[in-house]
């Protein structure tokens, strides 16, 4: 059995990778969605297993020393990481995974799985990132610097990404996504 594909998509915060990914998603149900583990608090519309696995910090750290996970990295104070076994179990049964992970987690999958597909979505620039991450108003404004700070160290790897896919324009943007998924999924590129 030929294995799955293995998607990255990564942005900086505020770029509309979440809205992209969950359009992707609903356009292809045969796409599984890799959830992630965190140490962050669970947020009130958020649901265990379909946002996030939420963890102890303790748990967590137990969980790389075992190796458990694919990568892992402390964001904000919090933990964040892929787990090994949920990629593995998916890629290995032939089925295709979307992982919504940060730039550095996305180039280290790829030195573990060099066919893994890097989708990054870029801003229309980081003055605008801005300004939709003050709309978005989820932030208190020391958190809102480091997404700005965290956003342009993010946009200088873009270049070692596979694809490139600029949100100016929801739209456009999430219509070029599904073509490149479609095309990645259907093994021609």
């Amino acid at each position: 059995m030929k294995k799955g594909k293995l998607i990255a998509i990564s942005a900086p915060s505020g770029t509309g990778k979440t809205t992209i990914i969950r359009q992707v998603l609903k356009s292809f149900p045969e796409i599984i969605f890799s959830v992630s583990a965190t140490t962050r608090a669970k947020r009130e519309y958020e649901v265990e297993g379909k946002h996030y696995y939420f963890i102890s910090e303790e748990e967590f750290k137990k969980k790389i020393e075992n190796n458990e996970f694919i990568e892992w990295e402390k964001f904000y104070d919090y933990y964040y990481g892929t787990y090994k076994s949920i990629v593995e179990n998916v890629i290995n049964q032939g089925k295709s995974i979307i992982l919504e992970i940060d730039v550095n987690g996305a180039l280290n999958l790829k030195k573990i799985y060099l066919e893994a597909v890097l989708i990054y979505i870029v801003p229309p620039s980081i003055e605008e990132l801005a300004r939709r991450l003050k709309i978005r108003n989820t932030e208190g404004k020391t958190d809102l610097q480091k997404r700005i700070e965290r956003a342009t160290m993010e946009l200088s790897l873009k270049d070692k990404f596979d694809y490139l896919v600029e949100n100016i324009d929801l739209e456009k943007a999430l219509k070029k996504t599904k073509l490149l998924i479609e095309k990645i999924t259907k093994k021609e590129i």
